[in-house]
């Protein structure tokens, strides 16, 4: 797919920078309301400091005119004051004004700058938090590196929406008050000028609208792109082994050019829109500056002031309007991202059951079938896994191991026929208390660079370290613990390198072991390993027999020669035939 499909792009195109925006002031109102009262303020006192200047300006040229409206106000802020409205008075609380205006800004910029960063971490957060509570079926069905771009990528950008959205709001707060001031001195010439400024930047809006389709392409183009790029470096060993590594590159070439297009046209976009506003700029202040000294014949005090004000003006719209630009880039992964979110929402798994679990007795598969897509992958099995022995299962690719686990977990729910716990349909049983009774170990153990501690918790506090401890002794890691150089503050490097495959896989099981499960799952746990290493992970399975009730698919004879039941799997088109279950 060498581009974002057209339900793609119309997707992202469902909101748009206001409805962004107006989403972030919902997400946000006290943090948005007090910045943008910040701002109304900073912008206030910008006007009237400038007032002071202008009036500082007509009493210093000597004018007989009488003051304008600004001039009147600052005069009369001046009496209430009780101080003399000389040059010097009137200059030095303008400065003052202006200055303070700039200390508010500044901390209403503060206030947003923490607000991007809240909009981020709240996003990324409800992200993975969706994903993780979601159905097991639907999380299989995502591609890691798309959900990897949402929350590295479009959360990122997203938050750069509202930044530049809070920037427009200041923009068109400080235009707001140099027009309202220009009008106020001269209604008529304010009037044409602001209006011919305004045309200008109008015709202007084209570039905003070529960027915004620019940054849909990019968004739909990204997440894409690294979905393919997530799985194709996972197999990039045996493409590099067979010298076919060209084929990621074709894979990844037609994306990547149109990737470029589309950052080739923001760019530029974004380019022509600051080089065009300046000259437009000077055009209206030389027009601006020639029709009020020659046409209308306004004092030159007055002439210049209306020049400083409405080029001030038109000069934050056009910022205002660079805003709106970045915002219509950023705003496609907003949506993209809140899709991604409520989709992932939409399949939250709802709480299962009511019962209280227990494990005495065991677990029974009764006339079970599950299929994917139509296509059964277990059909009408039976078989019983006893509580406080081991029980293996092996069989041919695509006979359905990993199903019946994921059946036995909970994570996948029968089509027909029951999984009985103690004799109890697992549907009606509370399903998270059941989970909390499972332990499980993968074929591939996650361990993070960090330390051992933190890799057998996984960063959760309050786990007694004397639970720890006796969970690696449980596991036979005890030994290898202690002979490292930290202890449990030893940091084990990227993905525990620093460790053996059958260290990695007796931590894996130790791990699994800190919260006293009552059924512990090995999925695949000795596939990987060696000789040496498969023996003691046998050896610890040996020890753990009796303890609690385990469940391990494998095809190791060694794992299958100490199991106390066999069950030999075959694929679904032969289970109705005879049911599984027969001993070793």
């Amino acid at each position: 797919m060498s581009k974002p499909s057209s339900s793609t792009v119309a997707t992202l195109t469902q909101g748009g920078a206001a409805s962004m925006l107006l989403a972030f002031a919902r997400a946000y109102p006290g943090r948005t309301a007090l910045a943008l009262l910040a701002l109304i303020i900073a912008g206030v006192l910008d006007g009237l400091g400038l007032s002071m200047i202008l009036g500082m300006l007509n009493l210093a040229t000597g004018t007989d005119e009488e003051p304008s409206a600004p001039e009147q106000a600052a005069l009369e802020v001046v009496a209430w004051l009780g101080i003399e409205p000389t040059t010097t008075s009137l200059l030095t609380l303008g400065v003052v004004l202006i200055a303070v205006k700039a200390a508010i800004v500044l901390l209403a910029n503060r206030q947003v700058g923490y607000t991007v960063a809240h909009v981020a971490t709240d996003l990324r957060l409800r992200l993975i938090r969706a994903v993780t509570a979601s159905r097991w079926r639907y999380y299989l069905s995502q591609p890691v590196g798309k959900l990897s771009n949402a929350v590295a990528t479009e959360a990122h950008r997203a938050s750069e929406g509202f930044f530049h959205g809070a920037v427009m709001a200041t923009q068109g707060i400080n235009a707001l008050i140099y027009a309202s001031l220009a009008l106020m001195i001269s209604l008529k010439a304010s009037l044409i000028a602001l209006a011919f400024g305004g045309f200008l930047l109008g015709l202007l809006h084209f570039l905003v609208r070529t960027a915004g389709r620019a940054g849909r392409d990019q968004t739909g183009l990204m997440s894409s792109m690294l979905a393919v790029m997530t799985d194709q470096l996972g197999a990039v060993k045996p493409l590099k082994a067979m010298a076919r590594e060209e084929h990621i590159d074709a894979l990844m070439s037609s994306q990547t050019r149109d990737l470029k297009t589309a950052l080739r046209h923001q760019v530029l976009s974004k380019a022509g829109l600051q080089a065009l506003q300046e000259p437009l700029l000077a055009i209206l202040v030389g027009i601006g500056f020639f029709y009020f000294l020659v046409q209308m014949n306004l004092p030159m005090a007055t002439v210049m002031m209306m020049i400083f004000l409405i080029a001030r003006s038109v000069n934050h719209l056009a910022k205002a309007q660079r805003s709106l630009q970045h915002m219509a880039i950023s705003e496609s992964a907003y949506w993209s991202l809140r899709q991604t979110i409520e989709e992932a929402e939409a399949e939250r798994e709802p709480p299962r059951g009511h019962r209280t679990p227990s494990l005495e007795q065991g677990i029974e598969f009764d006339h079970v079938r599950f299929a994917y897509d139509r296509e059964p992958v277990v059909d009408g099995l039976s078989f019983r896994i006893p509580a406080g022995q081991l029980t293996v299962l092996t069989g041919p690719s695509g006979s359905g191991k990993t199903t019946i686990i994921d059946l036995a977990a909970g994570l996948l729910h029968a089509d027909s026929g029951r999984v009985l716990i103690d004799g109890q349909p697992l549907d009606e049983i509370d399903h998270r208390q059941w989970r909390r009774m499972i332990g499980y170990v993968p074929q591939d153990p996650l361990l993070i660079n960090d330390t051992l501690l933190r890799n057998l918790t996984l960063g959760e506090d309050g786990i007694p370290r004397e639970r720890i401890l006796a969970a690696i002794e449980q596991a036979d890691a005890g030994e290898f613990v202690r002979a490292l150089p930290d202890g449990l503050d030893t940091v084990l490097g990227e993905r525990g390198g620093r460790l053996s495959g059958g260290q990695r896989q007796r931590l894996a099981i130790a791990r699994a072991l800190i919260h006293q499960p009552r059924l512990l799952i090995l999925d695949e746990a000795t596939s990987s390993l060696d000789e040496v290493a498969e023996s003691a992970v046998v050896e610890t399975v040996q020890h753990l027999k009796g303890q609690l009730t385990l469940l391990a698919v494998s095809h190791d004879r060694a794992l299958v020669d100490i199991a106390d039941q066999v069950i030999r799997l075959e694929p679904a088109s032969s289970q109705g035939k005879a049911e599984a279950g027969d001993d070793a």
